[in-house]
């Protein structure tokens, strides 16, 4: 594949696509099918990727982003994920033989628990589906999109969702809050195969294989979501993957204490991690926090907003 973009042949489309964090993240043990069973609830957050695309007589693949993204960590050859979509959409359609010139623009953490390849995976099905007018049913896109990745359905869909099988299957819950949270990004990445092999580990330790079930899901988080209690929802959130991610990283126990002194209503890993959350009641509550990270040493911290849209087309020319 040429790393050089190629002029266009068709219209040019932009899509962004949300980082998702999870409120709540309840895992089984290992299942027959080599996954675990999850109940989570997935938000949006306004941290975001931008997917380009364009129709080209050979496929390219240009990748830019802000200086605090770790760029090398991204794949450009076919096992990019973005690519991947892209090809599967085509393929759907019997359009193997046409060709695409991508560019991604990076703000998301990369291995940093916030789904940022699923999030362009989704802004890649999206981007494809406009330059090349194939109107493709949301059925099929979802169906595409469950089949690359556990994360990518919900990055169609943004706002807050609950997640279970492995996370593809997608519900809208109803959120009347308007969230606020504190992202402290990691120097490391940290691999999500990595902490699901740690979470399997310490079970083994334990003498069990992990709850048969996924946790259930509390009533109070729901109710915290439609009543916009945000006290209520940091009481409610959980995530089960945090304890095998502190037991790979120790030094993120250091930096989840540190977010928990700096304010706001309580702190989580997000996701696989290592980003560390810190759920806020207000901008003006979330703009203290960060400051007081920084001052604490924390250089890629961010205050965003909650829950935001999913993939949308921000530019069609």
């Amino acid at each position: 594949m040429s790393l050089l973009t190629d002029e266009p042949l068709g219209p040019q489309v932009t899509v962004r696509a949300p980082a998702k964090i999870n409120l709540f993240l309840g895992v089984a043990a290992l299942a027959s099918d080599g996954f675990h069973p999850l109940t989570t609830v997935y938000q949006a957050v306004g941290l975001y990727d931008d997917v380009t695309v364009s129709e080209a007589g050979e496929w390219s693949l240009r990748l830019l982003g802000d200086p605090r993204v770790d760029l090398d960590a991204v794949p450009t050859d076919d096992s990019n994920i973005a690519l991947r979509a892209a090809r599967a959409l085509l393929a759907h359609h019997g359009m193997e033989h046409r060709a695409l010139a991508m560019t991604i623009h990076k703000s998301i953490p990369v291995a940093g628990g916030m789904a940022g390849g699923s999030a362009d995976a989704a802004a890649a099905l999206v981007a494809t589906d406009r330059a090349l007018d194939l109107q493709t049913p949301d059925e099929d896109l979802l169906r595409i999109a469950a089949s690359l990745g556990s994360d990518v359905p919900f990055a169609l869909f943004g706002g807050t969702a609950l997640g279970r099988g492995h996370g593809e299957e997608v519900e809208p819950l109803e959120d009347a809050g308007g969230w606020w949270w504190v992202v402290v990004e990691s120097d490391l990445g940290l691999s999500t195969p990595t902490v699901y092999r740690a979470f399997d580990d310490l079970h083994a330790q334990a003498g069990t294989s992990g709850p048969a079930d996924a946790p259930a899901l509390p009533a109070s988080l729901l109710e915290a979501l439609v009543n916009a209690d945000v006290d209520t929802l940091a009481a409610a959130l959980h995530n089960d993957l945090q304890a095998p991610a502190l037991h790979l990283r120790a030094d993120l126990g250091r930096t989840v204490e540190q977010a928990e002194a700096a304010g706001g209503r309580a702190a989580l890993l997000s996701g696989s991690g290592p980003t560390v959350l810190v759920l806020c009641a207000s901008r003006d509550e979330a703009d203290g926090v960060r400051e007081r990270l920084v001052e604490a040493g924390h250089e890629r911290v961010t205050a965003v907003p909650a829950p935001v849209a999913g993939v949308h087309v921000v530019e069609h020319a």
